[in-house]
């Protein structure tokens, strides 16, 4: 009995895209810490304009390249406005959440979502959940932690408000990652998906931040606070290549990934985001890494090695499986397979 090659090629598929999701994903955070810190920009102001000029991206290539996926059947329009609503929330919580811990400690809240996804990637989707998995949770999330130096008194400074938003900000990547999964399921195309729902969050961080009520923190205090960048010119190129860049082609190849893998699987590869915001930090910010982060990189890719030989070991036939742990039971003197 010979592997299913569709299968191996399918993972192999799915595990390249989630990898280059989560390269380019690792500039959103020092992006956002420089329009928060640099250019002290409202949390949810940031958020609206990233998201409204992610579906102004999306309209203008989807428009010139692919039409046809600026369309979608009526009957989704619900499903993806929910969609929006949840990619509003995270995007807002993560904003906040950069703003009130700092970068290392909220990339480490936010990776919570690792365990966050095994667990309701499995109570909702009936996706596996066994011990290879949970160790690749419990793994990762040392990683994260070991990478983003978030270990220390720093971690408590931003108080009972800033690990609760970290902790959301998880809970909403998680979230966000199980509807694209049920998205890929309903037969969605991913840049579509990506289309509508960006431009739903945009749709309700503009009305987030024009309500009258200003309890939310981050929303703009008054009109002139959406046009908070002003005449900054590195401010507003910051903001495009934010949108352009990893939240347009980061999160698109991450919709893709979910076309490919179970969300659990999808959502602990792109933890690699970690380490590769550490290396790009070295190099354009002079960031320098401490064994300490190297250790935690180390550990995290190792884990994601791990993970991929696992699955592609579980999605191999049962007689090849024997055959590599018993070769002389399970073959006759010329090398065949014995039929059992």
């Amino acid at each position: 009995m010979t592997p299913d090659p569709n299968r191996g090629l399918d993972l192999t598929r799915g595990y390249s895209i989630a990898l280059v999701s989560a390269l380019v994903l690792s500039t959103t955070g020092i992006l956002i810490r420089y329009l928060t810190q640099a250019q002290h920009m409202p949390a949810l102001v940031l958020a609206f304009w990233r998201d409204a000029f992610v579906t102004l991206t999306l309209l203008l290539a989807l428009g010139l390249l692919r039409p046809g996926l600026l369309r979608t059947k009526r009957r989704h329009l619900p499903y993806l406005l929910a969609y929006g609503l949840v990619l509003a929330g995270f995007n807002s919580v993560l904003t906040l959440s950069v703003a009130l811990n700092g970068a290392a400690v909220a990339t480490v809240l936010v990776y919570c979502s690792a365990a966050f996804t095994a667990l309701l990637g499995w109570w909702l989707l009936r996706e596996r959940l066994d011990w290879a998995k949970l160790l690749a949770v419990a793994l990762c999330l040392m990683g994260c932690v070991l990478v983003s130096g978030a270990v220390g008194p720093a971690v408590g400074r931003a108080g009972l408000v800033g690990i609760l938003t970290g902790v959301l900000s998880g809970l909403g990547y998680a979230a966000y990652s199980l509807m694209g999964r049920s998205a890929a399921q309903r037969g969605l195309n991913p840049w579509t998906t990506l289309f509508y729902t960006f431009g739903f969050a945009a749709v309700v961080l503009l009305l987030l931040n024009l309500l009258p009520w200003k309890a939310i923190p981050g929303v703009a205090l008054r009109l002139a606070d959406l046009f908070w960048l002003g005449q900054s010119p590195a401010g507003w190129g910051a903001l495009l290549l934010l949108a352009a860049g990893p939240t347009v082609v980061g999160f698109g190849l991450y919709n893709v990934s979910l076309a490919h893998l179970p969300s659990s699987v999808a959502n602990l590869i792109v933890t690699l985001e970690v380490p590769f915001t550490a290396v790009i930090a070295y190099f354009l910010l002079g960031e320098r890494l401490n064994g300490m982060q190297i250790g935690g990189s180390l550990v995290i890719l190792a884990t994601v090695v791990l993970l991929r030989v696992y699955e592609g070991w579980l999605a191999r036939p049962a007689d090849a499986k024997r055959l590599a742990l018993f070769p002389r039971d399970l073959q006759d003197d010329h090398g065949t397979i014995i039929d059992r």
